[in-house]
């Protein structure tokens, strides 16, 4: 079996080989004024210099990136999808182009990790014809798919440009379909033909230099190298599955020990709302089964080996703290709302004025009376 940490080192050493710099892995923190809340993407640090500036550490860089995303929140759970993960990423500034990207991934994935060509399948944008016939010479079967698909960017403006997304079949026997039709294609790698920019109107524009940004989801990565089924059942994954039984409870609790060693707290505002949500999550689920059930039982080691797997600046002990003390709070909180929000269903559905009131009043979110008391009350 192919380990975590071995294909971490099988990546970076492939790079490194190659010319690029390595870059130390940044906090998921963004820096300040930058309207998103946590690093959702291995290039979300680099954007400046993927817009031009020059970079001290040159024009090919590569690096492990952790990243946080909460628009797959409700997809949390499947066999593929983590609210924390980790992104491996190779980038050009200005320096080669998406061919030779392609070339050396298709080489990596080959040669580095021992996959296939027949497993592989790759789609790409309707129009980027370089992307096309560099993947046919290769030999890698391409499903050409448009704008919805198959083209990236970080938000509503900044750098972007079309992708080519690489899958590896997962299934029994030889591969059908194509991964727009058969899900046990499973998306490992991202390589962003970084072309352009768009607008605050939403018009885009050539960059001035054109470069290329690539994600390797690493979770994903070792799901497929290890055999696993899930991203749930790899190596990193062992001790919060030995300790828990639901999938999202697991992921849920890994996310939270990342972002409190990140030094955030939970709060009613920003990341900390963010925070206080996925513990609140992890809470609605345990009680509902068992009320008893306390995080303060939660064994330290899963704790302990993600802390590692991070390398997290902070006490085991101190995150395991920070999260019974959100539980106590969560816990005054639903035993202060429930005979309010009892009082006010009796008399018919909630109404906006009713959701006011409960927040304005007493301090009680809307989230919490939809997902808890309205919808499926501990």
């Amino acid at each position: 079996m192919t380990s975590t940490s071995r294909i971490v080192d099988t990546f970076l050493d492939f790079y490194r080989e190659r010319g690029h710099a390595l870059l130390t892995d940044a906090t998921l923190i963004t820096p300040d004024g930058d309207p998103v809340l946590f690093t959702s993407a291995g290039m979300h640090p680099l954007t400046p210099y993927l817009e031009g500036r020059p970079h001290p550490l040159g024009r090919r860089l590569a690096g492990l990136q952790r990243c946080l995303r909460t628009t797959d929140l409700d997809e949390v759970g499947d066999d593929t999808h983590l609210t924390v993960f980790q992104m491996l990423g190779s980038w050009s500034l200005g320096d080669y182009p998406g061919e030779v990207s392609l070339r050396w991934g298709y080489e990596l994935l080959r040669d580095g990790f021992g996959v296939p060509t027949e497993r592989l399948h790759v789609t790409v944008f309707d129009g980027d014809e370089r992307s096309l016939s560099t993947w046919e010479r290769l030999g890698v079967p391409a499903e050409v798919l448009g704008e919805a698909d198959n083209w990236w960017s970080n938000g509503p403006t900044g750098p972007c440009g079309p992708d080519s997304e690489i899958f590896v079949w997962t299934g029994e026997g030889p591969p059908t379909g194509t991964p727009s039709s058969d899900r046990r294609w499973v998306e490992v790698w991202n390589h962003v033909m970084m072309r352009y920019r768009r607008n605050e109107n939403g018009d885009t524009e050539p960059l001035g230099q054109s470069g290329v940004d690539t994600g390797m989801g690493l979770e994903r990565m070792a799901m497929v190298l290890q055999g696993c089924r899930s991203v749930f059942d790899i190596d990193v994954f062992e001790p919060w599955t030995r300790a828990v039984t639901d999938r999202v409870v697991a992921d849920h609790l890994r996310s939270s020990v990342v972002v409190v060693g990140d030094g955030v707290h939970p709060s009613n505002t920003g990341r900390g709302y963010v925070l206080r949500r996925l513990v609140r999550r992890v809470l609605t689920r345990l009680w509902r089964d068992d009320p008893k059930r306390s995080l303060g039982d939660l064994p330290i080691e899963p704790i302990v080996a993600t802390v590692e797997q991070f390398r997290l600046r902070v006490d085991p002990e101190y995150v395991r703290d920070v999260l019974v003390y959100e539980e106590r709070r969560f816990g005054a909180l639903l035993r202060r709302g429930r005979p309010l929000v009892e009082r006010l269903l009796a008399r018919g559905p909630l109404t906006d004025d009713d959701l006011h009131y409960l927040h304005d009043t007493h301090g009680i979110p809307r989230d919490l009376v939809e997902e808890v008391f309205a919808g499926n009350p501990v």
